[in-house]
């Protein structure tokens, strides 16, 4: 084990990092630019590993614009490697990500899904491409700053949850297969956030301050619409209610997802009843938004769901009928639930209580415990209780006035 004590004006405390393996390993670490990966080369540097940083662009088209922080975070990894004494490398995987990621992104906001970037980015450039390239360089493994952990037990490689429960980010990780787990390392996984940025700075780490990125993978924090607007076409239609009631206009069912109450246009009603719009359903036959009045709307909450393009991290389907736990979001609690169905193409989610704006195209994960186990695309949800859609709009309907 090894200690670090970090001491500050009105406090002290231990920090304890496990030690990854006692023998040296080539590890390559993918370095973004922040401090969690900067950290974790850091680490394992101290263990006393060959490690090699390597920093990944996935990103080209626009690389040269305000949202666009690429050439600022490689200056920051490499001033980083700099400091703590290691090799770094640059490589471009942009290619990868457009005809991988990107493509698959794009096809599913077209069809009315809201995907994940970041799991597929996961899955297909961090830990395949990126994975690859190191095994390349003569890598023994691979590592990164995700807050996750990996053991071994009875020869099979577990995902759990991270040590800090706000960080975690197995969520993302949930499409690894054994093959990827058994070369991952993931150093931060047992810390807690503000312990790692306090390492960064005793370090003097010129990044132990840098904020976070929440942007979408590799593409940064633009503006949403205006971004995803260059790829796919503006389809303006009516926002309407569950009765049909003509109450805006959207700029595209692209540009929304389920649950969603900024950005619609829409107030509250003539008849003087102001609880918040929410979308409800994209009815993309007749290109309409359909949105209902209230968070906890009938419309919004499900019991039960569909899920396709399955990933179980052991290879083999988990058992039916047993207690588990599942996120449909990143941020969201775990929901106890049990797998009524877990054929090959598909399974389905049975939740003990109601869940909120289930979104298809984002992704169930599934946890045993604090072990994942892995989980799927959302395909559809069933609603908690039946509301019927009357999308045809009433005669004499006059469309709503935000006046």
């Amino acid at each position: 084990m090894i200690t670090w004590r970090v001491g500050a004006t009105h406090w002290k405390c231990c920090i304890t990092i496990p030690r990854i393996m006692a023998r040296k390993q080539k590890i390559v670490v993918g370095m973004s630019g922040g401090v969690d990966s900067s950290v974790a080369a850091l680490l394992l540097k101290q263990q006393g590993h060959e490690v090699v940083g390597l920093f990944m662009k996935n990103w080209e088209d626009d690389d040269s614009d305000e949202h666009c922080t690429s050439r600022q975070d490689l200056i920051d990894a490499v001033a980083v490697a700099d400091r703590i004494g290691i090799d770094i490398e640059a490589v471009n995987f942009s290619a990868e990500y457009k005809d991988r990621v990107f493509s698959e992104f794009l096809s599913e906001y077209q069809a009315g899904r809201t995907p994940n970037p970041d799991v597929l980015c996961n899955a297909e450039i961090k830990f395949k491409a990126f994975l690859d390239h190191a095994m390349n360089l003569g890598a023994d493994r691979i590592a990164t700053g995700h807050y996750a952990q990996v053991r071994e037990v009875d020869g099979l490689h577990q995902l759990l949850k991270a040590e800090d429960g706000s960080k975690d980010q197995s969520y993302f990780l949930y499409r690894l297969n054994q093959q990827q787990l058994a070369k991952t390392w993931f150093p931060l996984g047992g810390l807690y956030k503000r312990d790692v940025r306090e390492i960064a700075r005793r370090e003097g780490m010129p990044n132990h301050d840098k904020k976070d990125s929440t942007g979408i993978c590799f593409i940064g924090e633009r503006p949403f619409r205006e971004f995803l607007n260059r790829y796919l076409p503006a389809n303006p239609g009516d926002i309407v209610t569950v009765e049909g009631v003509k109450v805006g206009k959207h700029m595209g069912l692209t540009f929304y997802t389920l649950g969603q109450r900024q950005g619609l246009g829409i107030g509250g009603t003539r008849n003087g009843d102001g609880d918040a719009w929410y979308v409800a359903h994209k009815d993309m036959e007749n290109n309409r938004l359909v949105v209902v009045q209230g968070h906890d709307h009938q419309l919004l909450l499900a019991d039960q769901l569909t899920a396709v393009n399955l990933n179980w991290i052991s290879g083999e389907a988990p058992h039916t009928q047993w207690v588990y736990s599942a996120k449909t979001r990143y941020r969201q609690k775990d929901a106890a639930c049990s797998l009524s169905s877990t054929a090959p193409e598909q399974c389905v989610v049975e939740f003990a209580e109601n869940q909120w704006a289930v979104t298809p195209g984002q992704s169930v994960v599934i946890y045993e415990s604090r072990v994942c186990i892995g989980g799927g695309i959302i395909q559809s949800a069933r609603q908690a209780q039946t509301v019927s859609l009357d999308i045809s709009c009433p005669p004499n309907t006059e469309p709503f006035s935000n006046d």
